[in-house]
């Protein structure tokens, strides 16, 4: 079972509320949020991130001695150090070796690492049957979670400043699914969807540095914890939620961007008749490709394809991730003649920025904290009305 967490949240919002007011300078605001972070000690939190799902088999090992335990957490054997193995999906559950259980948990002990599939990872693992095979979850503290997510999802020789930003962010991301999930058998998963995770090899002494001077902080909205999204680069300026997503959030509003020195700021594209088939399919030859819906700050929500045999409709998103896009903030022109001598045969994509736009651009931490901000400053910036928080383990 998942235990429940809340937040340290009357003290810092009983001092913010006449900050406030008084519109204080941001080193006092600073100094405040640090002090409240150091009064409370973080709580250990364990999350649950499935690195393979619905798999028939899956290469497992460690870089110690471990104990195998089944689904009661009975000790029924030991792995090698060093040594690989195949964990498969069975009749009674979960095959491992000589053990077979409803499902399999591997500890390594003395702090050592596991091996799942084809990378090292800290914590435990648990293999569990499927309707599709099986599934491995590594059960791993958030922080040592924290040290691999902010080196795939930032380069780690950016400036401190930003990757302890990207930390809170992605601290406070995987705590809101967290939240989320706690009936469900994982927490988060280990791609692009979620947060880059790939274990031990997305480690260096920046991102470890920047997770434990962070540790347990996270932002909060209203007394709870912010799904706090973040992208590459938005291009010039980010979008409100409802715009790209329809839901609304308070905290994830437009605000102009600093990332006009990344170098996915603008792009271009151009794709054949070929590319765009699939999007093309029963209107003949293609005549325009126009943008229909778009944000207040131009990204496409849907476009209209109109060739000489009918027209339809596709969502900006749609179309992005047919082509592979950066974003959907471009505009799109004929630039070739079709071999029929109607329509076009070639179009040219203009764009500007990489993902969704919303909540913190990474391009932008990066700008900011190269001209001295800190990683409040940061955060404040691209999540409004938030507030830094640190959690802990509800009884």
């Amino acid at each position: 079972m998942v235990a429940a967490l809340s937040l340290f949240l009357i003290p810092f919002k009983a001092l913010f509320k006449p900050l406030k007011s008084l519109k204080p300078h941001w080193w006092l605001t600073t100094a405040l949020w640090m002090a409240m972070a150091a009064a409370v000690s973080a709580a250990e939190v364990e999350m649950r991130v499935a690195i393979a799902e619905d798999t028939n088999e899956i290469k497992i090992g460690s870089s110690t001695a471990a104990v195998v335990k089944d689904s009661n957490g009975q000790v029924i054997g030991e792995l090698n150090a060093m040594n690989g193995f195949t964990a498969e999906s069975d009749y009674y559950g979960v095959a491992l070796a000589q053990w077979r259980a409803g499902q399999l948990w591997i500890e390594p002990e003395n702090d050592g690492f596991v091996w799942i599939g084809d990378r090292w990872y800290r914590g435990r693992l648990l293999i569990m049957p499927t309707d599709e095979g099986i599934t491995a979850i590594n059960y791993v503290d958030i922080e040592d979670y924290l040290y691999s997510v902010v080196g795939g999802e930032m380069i780690p020789s950016w400036p401190l400043e930003a990757l302890k930003a990207q930390a809170v962010s992605a601290r406070s991301y995987a705590l809101y699914h967290r939240e989320k999930t706690a009936d469900k058998i994982y927490d988060v998963g280990d791609n692009t969807f979620w947060q880059m995770y790939r274990g031990v090899e997305d480690e260096y002494v920046s991102t470890q540095e920047a997770v434990n001077e962070t540790a347990g902080q996270i932002l909060a909205h209203d007394g709870n914890v912010i799904e706090a999204v973040f992208h590459s680069s938005s291009g010039g300026h980010t979008e409100n939620v409802e715009d790209v997503w329809q839901e609304p959030r308070p905290y994830l509003r437009a605000v102009p961007d600093y990332d006009q020195e990344a170098p996915v700021y603008q792009w271009t594209e151009v794709f054949t008749l070929a590319d765009i088939s699939e999007l093309t399919e029963g209107v003949g030859n293609v005549l325009s490709i126009v943008p229909t819906e778009t944000t207040p700050r131009g990204r496409v929500r849907s476009l209209k394809i109109t060739g000489d045999r009918g027209e339809k409709s596709v969502s900006g998103a749609a179309f992005r991730q047919a082509l592979s896009l950066r974003s959907t903030l471009f505009s799109i022109q004929p630039t070739g003649s079709a071999d029929k001598g109607t329509g076009s045969s070639t179009f040219q994509v203009e764009g500007r920025g990489f993902g969704h736009g919303l909540g913190m651009s990474q391009y932008g931490a990066y700008a900011m904290a190269a001209q001295g901000a800190t990683y409040q400053d940061i955060l404040r910036h691209y999540y409004t009305d938030t507030y830094l928080a640190r959690i802990r383990i509800g009884q």
